[in-house]
């Protein structure tokens, strides 16, 4: 047991050491921390963030310019994937931008991945925090509306935000949590080599 707990620390230590990988997590802990006590990411943090992410995937690149590229499109697409869930109403701006910032550190394609564990994190939180609060009936009615709307937007071409403006809330959390957990699942993941 003590051996495969060493194997796992070592492979582990590189992140730790990565300033890159070091910087990456302080955004995600700070994010998280204030969006906890306040429910807002605020605009410097994740501008911060994001310059910061460019600036060291620029320089951690053994070819500047594909750093940088690679760096600008994985904020373009945290961005992107983020913002028709920001249009719903469904998530804050300062999640999506969050998302964009961490987007320049990891790049593309790696940004989807850090998408996909963040939803099954923020999924998990939110399935908790409706049973915690005994609203579990009331968020399948929520997920049921939101897919109902949606389904009938495509259809119409109207938009579902009137319709989901309409339903009850069960309440609010700090996204930036299941966002940090979310991207160092990916990060271990990766590290370890099962992405």
């Amino acid at each position: 047991m003590n051996d495969a707990l060493s194997s796992l620390l070592e492979s582990l230590a590189p992140l730790a050491t990565n300033p890159h990988t070091v910087a990456l997590l302080a955004l995600l802990a700070v994010a998280g921390v204030i969006d906890y006590r306040s429910m807002r990411i605020p605009n410097w943090l994740t501008v911060a963030g994001a310059l910061i992410g460019l600036a060291s995937s620029t320089l951690a690149a053994g070819r500047p310019l594909d750093g940088f590229v690679g760096a600008l499109a994985g904020l373009a697409a945290g961005f992107a994937v983020l913002l028709p869930l920001y249009a719903l109403r469904v998530m804050g701006a300062g999640d999506v931008k969050l998302m964009a910032a961490i987007g320049a550190f990891l790049g593309f394609p790696a940004i989807l991945y850090a998408v996909l564990f963040t939803f099954i994190a923020g999924g998990i939180a939110a399935l908790a925090f409706a049973i915690s609060h005994r609203a579990s009936r009331r968020m399948a009615d929520n997920v049921g509306a939101i897919a109902m709307s949606m389904a009938l937007s495509a259809v119409t071409g109207t938009s579902p935000a009137a319709a989901l403006r309409q339903a009850g809330t069960v309440g609010k959390l700090p996204y930036a949590i299941s966002i940090g957990i979310g991207t160092v699942a990916f990060v271990v993941a990766r590290q370890l080599g099962f992405v």
